[in-house]
């Protein structure tokens, strides 16, 4: 049998002395408290708070905006899924980080009604709301060149016009949109506030597609007009045909990719009066017409210099009556420059040049000592980039 010594047996009952201490301190055979002997012991579970969610506009909101976003946040919870409709049509948007908020992408359309639906967590909320029907609709009503299948020269631009003066030019800028196979740099410049033409710094690379878009529904574009209606054109580059005038030697020739494929001698103005003067400098073919009546400008019947005629093959190279034409003055050609500013050449050769054109093409003309205006007809090509530029209303601004 062992024995501990004396001298640590104090130690030992001290330590059954505390674990009995702790033991009651920690329980009760019959349950309760000290205070409250037998009462069943309580016990305190913290019920978590339901996840909020705010929308924007707020339910039942009227005339809302079409420029204004829908905003949905949340709190307690990320936001498990957003959706806002009108009709059959889902409106995109992004979320933060961390899934709190939600903010729609693009503009909301004039006089329409939307629901919006948004989850996080055990929260669902909805709002209902409507936009306003403006005071007046913008929409685009014309961009040219882009008739059904046509194609166009490599220097074409794209004149855009609406049916009602733009205040927020570039607002409405920004929402228009140029994608191009061969993408080359290029600008827009309003002539006034209808209209609003794209050119590019270089030509446009041949043979292939390019894509203009105005997304401009729900922009708005100045006080009480908005964006009513999108509107999309393709159009298709043609080959790349550049014909090179010199008046001084009289003649014209024709350069399709790079190559020479047709050769004309011509007749250009007589040059007697600046009216009478072929316009020098890059020219784009515009229209064309067979016949096409001409008659002298600013003259009546009988005073001299009055003509009035029907003429054949006529493809408009400016707005100051200026055309590549047919002709049988041939002893003329290549010889004299006898015209009222046209340039004219031999009948087959012209009906030739009247098959092959395409609206856009380039007509260069050098030799004369008037220079063609950038706003007459197409002349856009006249002015340099860099100050066409400046015609912008976002003038380099993104």
């Amino acid at each position: 049998m062992n024995v501990a010594p004396a001298w640590r047996r104090p130690a030992a009952c001290v330590a059954l002395l505390a674990a009995a201490a702790l033991t009651a301190s920690c329980s009760s055979a019959g349950g309760g408290t000290a205070q409250n002997p037998g009462a069943p012991e309580a016990t305190t579970t913290a019920t978590p708070e339901a996840p909020t969610i705010k929308i924007t506009p707020a339910e039942g909101s009227a005339k809302v905006s079409p420029d204004k976003r829908v905003t949905v946040t949340a709190s307690g919870a990320p936001l498990e899924d957003v959706t806002v409709s009108a009709g059959d049509e889902q409106i995109e948007g992004r979320y933060n980080a961390d899934k709190t908020k939600w903010v729609s992408k693009t503009p909301l359309k004039p006089s329409t009604g939307y629901n919006v639906t948004a989850k996080a967590g055990a929260t669902t909320a909805t709002s209902a709301f409507t936009t306003l029907k403006p005071e007046r609709a913008l929409q685009v009503i014309d961009v040219t060149p882009n008739a059904k299948g046509e194609k166009v020269g490599v220097g074409a631009p794209i004149i855009v016009t609406f049916n009602q003066p733009v205040a927020n030019k570039a607002t409405i800028e920004r929402a228009l949109d140029v994608d191009a196979e061969k993408p080359v740099e290029g600008a827009w410049r309003w002539i006034d506030d209808t209209r609003v033409i794209y050119r590019t710094a270089k030509y446009w690379p041949a043979h292939q597609k390019v894509t203009f878009n105005a997304a401009i529904t729900g922009i708005k574009g100045g006080k009480g007009l908005y964006g009513t209606k999108d509107y999309t054109a393709t159009l298709k580059i043609g080959a790349k045909q550049i014909s090179k005038v010199n008046t001084r030697t009289k003649m014209m020739y024709v350069y399709k990719d790079g190559k020479r494929v047709q050769t004309m001698r011509i007749s250009a103005g007589m040059a007697t009066t600046r009216e009478y003067t072929t316009t020098s400098g890059v020219h784009l073919t515009m229209e064309r017409g067979n016949p096409v009546r001409m008659i002298s400008p600013g003259r009546k019947k009988g005073d001299p210099g009055y003509y009035d005629v029907m003429i054949n093959h006529a493809v408009r190279i400016s707005n100051s009556g200026e055309y590549v034409h047919a002709k049988d003055n041939v002893w003329a050609q290549g010889v004299r420059n006898v015209s009222h500013g046209c340039l004219n050449a031999r009948p087959d050769q012209a009906r030739w040049f009247y098959d092959n054109v395409q609206r856009g093409d380039v007509v260069d003309i050098v030799g004369t000592n008037r220079e063609l205006e950038w706003n007459n007809g197409w002349g856009f090509w006249q002015m340099s980039f860099k100050e066409w530029k400046k015609g912008s209303a976002l003038n380099g601004k993104a």
